[in-house]
């Protein structure tokens, strides 16, 4: 495990202190947690992203481009 060691304002500090303790945690917890989740965020974003580069033209060529219509 690495440690990352950051410099924020207080005016940040201050919002970070108020979400952590609005879900009963210390700073550094939520600031690790938020970290955490916004990378896990961006890979899957990423990998949706080339996985849609790699197979959309052969899953719009099997399924269409556009949503259904349908003559009424």
């Amino acid at each position: 495990m690495k440690e990352l060691r950051i410099t924020v304002d207080d005016e940040l500090y201050a919002e970070l202190a108020r979400r952590a303790a609005d879900d009963n945690v210390e700073p550094d917890q939520y600031a690790s947690q938020r970290l955490t989740t916004d990378l896990a965020h961006a890979r899957f974003l990423e990998a949706a992203k080339a996985f849609g580069e790699e197979h959309g033209p052969a899953f719009a060529e099997a399924f269409g481009t556009g949503p259904a219509r349908h003559a009424a």
